[in-house]
């Protein structure tokens, strides 16, 4: 033990490891249930305590209560298959090489979090949406949605075997993933990566959650009439509106796709009697926006009571095998999401609302019950964060941090206090300009760069919580413009970020693609 512990200490000193204070006396590896939903906003989880008051997530919030929420929480692609990809490496997008969801094709091939773990000893499945475009690597068991899955009776693809089921989707991912956990050798350690497709666009809910607001009309967002003074070209040429880009599908005047004729029934029992008093009132303009913005939140917010749903069924199953002492259980989303501010829905934009997600960690008996971090951190630090508490080396090239100084009530002195932000898919769904910018704790400065939009933003969160008001060129913000450039030309040079966006070309669309891209193979990982 003596030679183990010198041994770590050594690692840690080299750089291979984070400081080591669970580590060396651990005496268990952890169990690890990392849920991850789709576009869940901050907004649609009761712990986050927004204004509107649009939902309770009792179940997501027993794990904010039990542990540690996070209220800084940024991803560095605000995007479904770029966000997937920088849990797993705990890289950004020009380092793994998964860029955008139209064109990127993940390589598995290289080094990951999952793989890391399945070498220690750890039993390793991941169930639901994957939308990586390529088949899963690292995983004993895999269970996924072929791209973005559908909610009723979704095809599924079990292990390379093509299966259609039966239900509504949350429901069976979270039966699908407690079947596993069931099943597994209890002898050793488990990574469960239990990820939903709920609550992405359409946000089609559970039949049983058909109106479950009683008609309750939702608060409005103060931005939803927003007309995008104040910024520039990229805001005001977006395709993400509720006035413009919402569907008839959307707002459910169409039937989803792949519901049976059973469910149809009760599907049309609830939407055809308010969607014929809907066409009967012929609403236009601004009214027809507010009926829009209603049943989005009816169908979305539907959708997130499953997701909460199925975490109280798996913190359940924790409790009664007795696993919960020793298993950490993160909850979070591939970003964040708008809920009407701005008039958008969707993500993409280094703005608050699709910036940030959510995080809620929970590891009795290392994290305080109840605790709150501010601190900037991102779903780069996951990796490190689940190796490290698995005692297990962080390689050298992650460019994560991990959380677990912070978890424990012991933020590092050098914690970043600047995060840097990219986004690359256009021309893509949504028309937002491709940016890349850096974000502190107040101010963001933001720069769009391609040739028929080229302009740079300066937002102070302070005086302007809302981003409503670029400021970039003002005076009074002259020294703090220069400080952002110079921020931001650091942090872009730390993170070996191209000058150029890379050439992505289209690949075959197909779940059984053979990885290639420009991602780089595994590194030489130091052995413990």
């Amino acid at each position: 033990m003596k030679m183990m512990n010198t041994a770590l200490r050594y690692l840690a000193v080299a750089g291979f490891l984070s400081a080591l204070p669970l580590l060396a006396g651990q005496a268990k590896q952890p169990n690890i249930l990392f849920i991850f939903s789709d576009d869940h906003a901050l907004a649609a989880i009761s712990a986050y305590d927004d204004p509107r008051k649009l939902v309770q997530t009792p179940n997501i919030d027993r794990v904010a209560r039990e542990g540690m929420i996070f209220n800084r929480a940024m991803v560095p692609n605000s995007i479904c298959g770029p966000s997937r990809a920088c849990v797993l490496t705990g890289k950004y997008s020009h380092m793994n090489g998964f860029y955008d969801n139209g064109r990127s094709v993940f390589d598995g091939s290289q080094q990951t979090m999952p793989k890391q773990l399945q070498a220690a000893g750890y039993q390793t499945a991941l169930v639901g949406k994957w939308h990586l475009n390529s088949d899963p690597t690292g995983f004993d068991y895999w269970d996924i949605l072929p791209g973005q899955g559908i909610y009723y009776n979704p095809p599924m693809i079990s292990m390379g075997k093509k299966i259609k089921r039966d239900g509504y989707v949350t429901d069976i991912i979270t039966d699908l993933s407690l079947d596993w956990l069931k099943k597994r050798d209890k002898s050793k350690p488990f990574l469960l990566m239990c990820q939903q497709k709920a609550p992405h666009r359409e946000w089609a809910p559970n039949l049983k959650h058909l109106g479950w607001n009683g008609n309750r009309k939702f608060t409005e967002p103060e931005t939803l009439f927003d007309d995008y003074s104040g910024r520039g070209k990229a805001e005001r040429e977006q395709d993400m509106t509720i006035e413009k880009t919402f569907t008839p599908r959307d707002a459910k005047l169409e039937q989803p796709y792949g519901i049976n004729a059973e469910q149809l029934k009760i599907w049309n029992a609830y939407y055809e009697p308010r969607n014929e008093a809907f066409r009967r009132a012929n609403l236009q303009g601004k009214d027809l926006v507010r009926w829009r913005y209603q049943r989005y939140m009816h169908d979305y917010l539907g959708c997130v009571l499953s997701v909460d749903e199925s975490v109280g069924k798996l913190l359940e199953y924790l409790d009664e095998e007795g696993l919960t002492e020793n298993t950490i259980v993160v909850y979070s989303s591939d970003q964040g999401f708008y809920l009407g501010e701005h008039g958008w829905f969707d993500k993409r934009w280094i703005f608050e609302e699709s910036l940030r997600t959510p995080l809620l960690v929970r590891w009795p008996g290392n994290v305080k019950p109840g605790s709150a971090s501010k601190d900037i951190v991102s779903n780069i630090d996951f990796a490190s964060t689940l190796l490290e508490a698995a005692g297990q080396p962080i390689p050298f090239d992650i460019q994560g941090r991990s959380l677990v100084p912070i978890l424990t009530g012991n933020t590092p002195a050098d914690w970043r206090r600047s995060f840097y932000y990219h986004y690359y898919e256009h021309p893509g769904d949504h028309s937002v300009r491709r940016h890349y910018g850096v974000v502190t704790d107040r101010y963001k400065l933001v720069h769009f760069y391609e040739a028929d939009a080229n302009y740079w933003e300066l937002f102070d969160l302070k005086t302007d919580p809302r981003e409503l008001l670029s400021v970039y060129g003002r005076p009074e913000y002259e020294v703090v413009q220069k400080e952002l450039h110079a921020e931001l030309g650091r942090l872009r040079k730390q993170l070996k970020v191209p000058e150029k966006d890379p050439e992505i070309t289209y690949p075959k669309r197909n779940t059984e693609i053979k990885a290639k891209s420009t991602a780089p193979k595994a590194a030489n990982i130091p052995a413990a």
